[in-house]
């Protein structure tokens, strides 16, 4: 069964929902563009482990630094402690707080390599929340994008999260939910942005090669109706709750009509 969305199914940006459709996403794009750019080139799967350690993040509960604004004390009933006219002895009882421990968070990529030489020719992002949200993992991502930004390396960026903040762009004025960014080494600093939003459809496009090879087609809309289908996300997401993040009250309106006229939402 497909997604009630025409596009994104904001369900899927839910913390308990994101990680697997990443995951998903990412082998399930490497499977479809394989056939297609074999067997000069190769698709690699590769990890990269942000370890924050920042305990001004706010955006982790796990480093947060808990420190009690009163200690709590009690009266001490040991009989041989004399009372009196001496001053009365309280112990200080212990407060649980938390230490910002590393944390560490793993996250998936692709890299389209020559076969005979190994060098990285295009590298294909999809963005998570510790890429987009401020802190040591956003600069991290950054330092990455800019250092492929200025190679040889095309790029490909795909965000399908509402929440924090994009990636920059020197035309910042141009807003949407969603946003999927190609870009060809030999044609920067211009670079092709597919800007769309919660009713709109996932957008179909070419991924960049060398400047001679014929660019295979990532058909994104395909490949998310195939990932939600083999998750079977139609039986495990509730469609009765409100997404999180939450829509603006415009998309909230429209998304409570369209899964009423599906049959996924009482009315």
């Amino acid at each position: 069964m497909p997604s009630p969305f025409p596009g994104m199914d904001p369900y899927l940006e839910h913390p308990d929902f994101w990680q697997e459709n990443h995951n998903r996403l990412i082998i399930a794009i490497a499977d479809t563009i394989m056939p297609q750019i074999r067997p000069k080139y190769e698709v690699a799967i590769d990890k990269r482990i942000y370890e924050i350690t920042d305990p001004n993040d706010s955006n982790s509960d796990s480093l947060l630094v808990g420190i009690p604004d009163v200690a709590i004390k009690r009266q001490s009933n040991n009989p041989n402690i004399p009372t009196g006219s001496v001053a009365t002895l309280t112990i200080t009882l212990p407060t649980t707080v938390k230490v910002p421990a590393p944390e560490k968070i793993k996250q998936t990529y692709l890299e389209v390599r020559e076969m005979a030489t190994k060098q990285v020719v295009t590298a294909i992002e999809i963005l998570s929340p510790v890429n987009k949200r401020s802190g040591e993992g956003r600069i991290t991502y950054l330092k990455k994008r800019q250092s492929i930004l200025g190679s040889l390396t095309n790029l490909v960026e795909i965000d399908l999260l509402r929440k924090w903040e994009s990636m920059p762009i020197l035309n910042n004025s141009i807003q949407s939910d969603y946003r999927v960014l190609v870009s060809p080494s030999d044609r920067r600093p211009f670079a092709e942005l597919y800007a769309f939003n919660l009713r709109d459809s996932l957008p179909i496009f070419p991924l960049p090669l060398r400047e001679e090879d014929v660019e295979p087609i990532v058909n994104l809309p395909e490949i998310f109706a195939c990932v939600y289908d083999r998750a079977g996300y139609d039986y495990r997401i509730d469609y009765n709750r409100e997404p999180v993040p939450s829509l603006s009250e415009e998309d909230r309106v429209w998304a409570t009509q369209l899964l009423q006229e599906k049959e996924l939402r009482d009315n």
